[in-house]
């Protein structure tokens, strides 16, 4: 109890981040900007172990990495050929991304959310009138997420973080043909929500050594099963926006609560979490969301696996 307790801070804010923007946009009725909202508030994932300044000097760096995926989502989008053009530049973003997390210390480390947030955007047709929508409402809800984090400033010193450029770059170029592999895997096998594939190929390879790295993807998997069937829950009713939002922030809490001591247990909350964002979004039948996840996260992990195990000599940690 006292260890939830001690994250609550955290799992408040993050909850609080993610549901005020998605209410302003339904109070519009604008609930096809309900993802723009929430990758914005993604800002407020990053930066729970610092405080004050350096808290924000964090996410600031992160809430200006998402609205601009959200902005080379869109710009994707628009485009004939977006189902495979958003392959390589997800990849591009996982490398970059990798790169920049590690040199400047970002907490959570690696680039999952700026490989979802690109690739979410990117999955939907947009029109080019939808970019300055898009980039209004990311970085409105990202400003939210860093006026959040300054209210509240205790907890324990940030941590120096020291970098080498010896490891920084394999690891970003082992995370970029992760994504690459996985996403080419999954769109020439014409699966749905592509980007679930992307984002599980490089969410194992942010934790640090092989073994975590396998636990990690070990999590990804199981934590991803089992909350496929809590999704099955949550989606049989047919639940409207402002329910689904109220299920999203109980959700979005539960995952902060617990995701800094077992991630597969966080991924039970984090599955439907995510897949009820998408419903609230574009709302389509709930069994291929299903089934999209669970294969995909399944391409993912194991291409994750592979990548692992053939570049541990060259990603090392110093």
């Amino acid at each position: 109890m006292r260890i939830l307790l001690k994250d609550a801070p955290a799992a408040i804010r993050a909850g609080v981040s993610v549901v005020t923007p998605l209410l302003v946009v339904l109070l519009l009725d604008r609930p096809y900007w309900s993802m723009y909202a929430a990758f914005g508030a993604f800002t407020s994932l990053y930066g729970r172990t610092r405080t004050g300044r350096g808290r924000f000097i964090m996410q600031s760096g992160a809430a200006a990495a998402l609205v601009l995926a959200v902005a080379l989502g869109v710009l994707i989008s628009v485009l004939d050929a977006r189902t495979w053009l958003a392959v390589p530049i997800a990849a591009l973003i996982a490398g970059a991304g990798t790169a920049l997390a590690t040199i400047a210390g970002w907490h959570p480390p690696g680039a999952l959310f700026l490989v979802f947030a690109f690739g979410a955007v990117a999955s939907v047709p947009h029109h080019l009138a939808d970019l300055l929508p898009a980039l209004g409402v990311a970085a409105a809800s990202a400003a939210f997420s860093l006026l959040v984090g300054a209210l509240h400033t205790s907890g324990p010193a940030p941590p120096r973080v020291r970098v080498k450029l010896a490891h920084t770059v394999p690891a970003a170029v082992a995370c970029a043909a992760s994504a690459l592999v996985a996403g080419t895997i999954a769109t020439g096998f014409g699966i749905g929500h592509l980007y679930w594939a992307t984002v599980a190929a490089v969410a194992p390879l942010s934790a640090r050594g092989r073994s975590a790295q396998l636990v990690r993807a070990a999590h990804r998997i199981t934590g991803t099963l089992a909350g496929l069937v809590l999704a099955a829950v949550l989606l049989a009713p047919g639940f409207g926006a402002y329910p689904a939002v109220a299920i999203l922030a109980l959700l979005q809490v539960a995952a902060e609560l617990v995701v800094a001591r077992n991630y597969g247990l966080a991924m039970l909350f984090i599955t439907p979490l995510a897949l009820l964002m998408n419903q609230v979004a574009a709302p389509r039948p709930v069994a291929g969301l299903l089934w999209d996840r669970g294969l995909e996260t399944l391409i993912g992990v194991l291409i994750a696996g592979a990548t692992i195990l053939t570049t541990h000599h060259l990603t090392k940690p110093p």
